[in-house]
Formats: structure tokens, C-alpha cells, sequence
């Protein structure tokens, strides 16, 4: 009997991205339970036999619905029966005033995920984003304004991190489960509207594939990865020119004045993040205010950006430096 196409398509995925591994690899699939993420451990274990991988299942509690330990304990038993080799199971606090609890999350989650790899010596870690989480993150990096680094969407590889489902979208990982007679969670936060990210699954996509025709999910994570291609070069290139605008403990003037938009901007970001600046609260609006120091430049005294950084331009150079009268007192 034929594979079926979905779950062809899912192994594929993963024997391509894990390629470069060895045997007796350790490789860690996170999983939530999920479609993409069960899929995702399936495809692994069927593949691990040939390239003689040991797969370790990992599952985090974030405590944030009730009855979430069962449902942990539940997904362990799964990934057992699925044939990891090993299974974890973690419970975290997500705590992290400012950044919401889904950020909060999402940092406790890849907190534990890094530890696993640690103590398997693990070569990757798989996460189960798919296509159709590549459009949503395209589409909601487009409504920030950010330019295109907000709609690179996520990256494939990062640290030890691999997501080889960035190709395959939700309803080819839903009919692999079905196909493979694995029963899947649904997340109830994914249904739950209060969400941007929901909203725009369930009604902004749905929208712009009935008024433009099918296949945007698709091309907006081709947009994504050109633009990340690009990004990268230009970055490179960015690294390279701050080295030749550093003076006296600052930046030249004269030389920013010089590089080309792109770059210019480009470097005064990695000006900001050398300084202490937090990348995940320096958008593009903060750059270019901090650009304005160069090209619309009238005696104004300095820039704040997040996590207390200042920016001010003094005679012939702009200095990034830490300001203490901002922080908050103990």
C-alpha cells in the first residue's frame, strides 16, 4: 500500500532538515500535543530508525489552563507510545511583567527545551511551526510598521533550533494524525478570539484567500524567506560598517552621514543593542528617531530607547550609553 501524501510530505520535511545529523544523535521534538507537533514526533521516530537517532519527547506545563498536568501526563504517554526513546515533561512559571503572557511563555518553554538539549547532549531541538504559523507572523509583522525585519517571520534554524514544517501547512499535518491514527489536542487558546494571532487565522486569512484566490498563506512565507536572505546580507554588511564609525568612544558623524540609507539605520540598531538597547522593544520608529540625530539634526539633545539607553549626539559623534537616572530604584 502507498504512503499517504501527508505523511510522505511530513517525513520528507524532517529527513531533509536532519540531514547533517549522526548516528546515535540525540535530537529533542517539543511537543504540545498538538497536530503539527505530534506529526512532527511521528515523522522524527520513523526516520530516527534509519539514521539511527535517539528521539527524545519533550512536554511543557505552562500551569495557564486547568487541568494541564493531565494533559501533560497524557501527551507523555503518547510520545511513549509513538516510540521515543526518552520522554520529559516539565512544569514552569511563566512570569515576565511586560511582555504578556504568551511572550512570557514562550520564554519559559524555549528555557526548558535548551536545558533538555543540555542534558541529552542533543544536536536540535525540533519545534512544529508550519506554514500556515509562518503567514500569521508575515500578516502580523506587517500591521507593526517595522519594515522588513518584522516580516521575515520565524526563522528556520536558530541556536539549536529547527522548525522543518515552515513548508507544510496545518491541514497537511492534521491528515498525517488522522492518517496515522493518532489522536490530537486542540488547543482551546487557538479558538479564543481575545487574540490577534487568532483573529487573524480565523478570519484575515480566510478573507484574503476567498477575495485573492488561494495560495497566500503560501506566498507570504516565500515573502518571508526572501526577505530574510536579504536582511542577512545587509546585516553583514551593517557589522562591517560600524566598525569604521567608531570613534572616541562613540560613533562618526561624518561617516554615518556617508553609508547608505539602508546600512546607515542598520547600524545605528546594532549601535543601540551593543549598548544595552532590548531588541525585543526597539522597533523601527525608535531607529529612525535616533536617525534624525544625523539627517534632520537641530540642536536637539539626546534620544531614550528601551532598556534605558540614550542616544545623544555630541559635536562630531553620537554616543550610546547606559542612563542610570532612568532605571527604576530598588
Amino acid at each position: 500500500m502507498s504512503l499517504h501524501p501527508s505523511v510522505a510530505a511530513v517525513r520528507r520535511a524532517v529527513r531533509r532538515d536532519l540531514a547533517d545529523l549522526d548516528p546515535a544523535d540525540a535530537v529533542v521534538v517539543a511537543c504540545s500535543g498538538g497536530a503539527d507537533s505530534l506529526a512532527l514526533l511521528a515523522a522524527t521516530v520513523f526516520e530516527a530508525k534509519r539514521g539511527s537517532w535517539r528521539v527524545v519527547g519533550a512536554t511543557v506545563d505552562h500551569g495557564l489552563q486547568e487541568g494541564s498536568a493531565e494533559h501533560a501526563d497524557r501527551v507523555v504517554t503518547q510520545m511513549r507510545e509513538l516510540g521515543v526513546d526518552e520522554s520529559v515533561t516539565a512544569r514552569v512559571r511563566v512570569e515576565a511583567p511586560g511582555i504578556g503572557p504568551e511572550a512570557a511563555a514562550r520564554e519559559a518553554r524555549y528555557a526548558v527545551l535548551a536545558q533538555v538539549a543540555e542534558s541529552f547532549s542533543a544536536r536540535a531541538v525540533l519545534l512544529g511551526h508550519t506554514l500556515d504559523d509562518q503567514a500569521e507572523t508575515v500578516l502580523l509583522g506587517l500591521t507593526r510598521g517595522s519594515g522588513g525585519r518584522a516580516l521575515q517571520g520565524m526563522r528556520r534554524t536558530f541556536e539549536v533550533y529547527r522548525r522543518p514544517l515552515l513548508d507544510i501547512d496545518r491541514q497537511t499535518t492534521e491528515t498525517a494524525c488522522l492518517v496515522e491514527g493518532i489522536e490530537f489536542w486542540t488547543d482551546p487558546h487557538n479558538s479564543d478570539d481575545r487574540y490577534t494571532r487568532v483573529r487573524v487565522r480565523t478570519r484575515v486569512l480566510p478573507v484574503l484567500e476567498e477575495e485573492l484566490g488561494p495560495g497566500v498563506a503560501a506566498a507570504l512565507a516565500r515573502t518571508a524567506d526572501m526577505l530574510r536572505a536579504d536582511t542577512a546580507y545587509l546585516d553583514g554588511v551593517a557589522a562591517a560598517a560600524l566598525e569604521t564609525t567608531r570613534t572616541d568612544g562613540g560613533l562618526s558623524v561624518e561617516v554615518l552621514h556617508r553609508l547608505p540609507d539602508a546600512v546607515r539605520t542598520r547600524v545605528l540598531r546594532l549601535a543601540a543593542l551593543e549598548a544595552g538597547a532590548l531588541a525585543a522593544e526597539l522597533f523601527h520608529t525608535h531607529v529612525l528617531e535616533t536617525d534624525r540625530l544625523l539627517t534632520d539634526w537641530h540642536g536637539q539633545k539626546w534620544v531614550d530607547l528601551p532598556g534605558h539607553v540614550r542616544v545623544a549626539r555630541r559635536d562630531a559623534r553620537l554616543s550610546f550609553t547606559q542612563d542610570p537616572g532612568a532605571r527604576p530604584g530598588p
